[in-house]
């Protein structure tokens, strides 16, 4: 009966697997995290203040 041994065996791989793969996520969440990684291309840009102007008068009225 090799099958109980294989089956603890592969059980034993996949446990281990899922605690070395939650732990990383634990690790990278204190640095970051998923909503903090999708905003980073936006804090590359520069706010750009748009100058104060009058009204504008189109051709029409200026020809009036």
């Amino acid at each position: 009966m090799a099958v109980i041994p294989l089956t603890l065996a592969i059980s034993l791989v996949l446990a281990l697997t899922f605690v070395a793969f939650f732990l990383r996520e634990q690790e990278r969440s204190r640095r970051g995290g998923a909503e903090r990684d999708s905003l980073l291309p936006l804090a590359e840009e520069t706010k750009r203040t748009v100058p104060a102007r009058g009204p504008r008068v189109s051709e029409d009225f200026r020809r009036g």
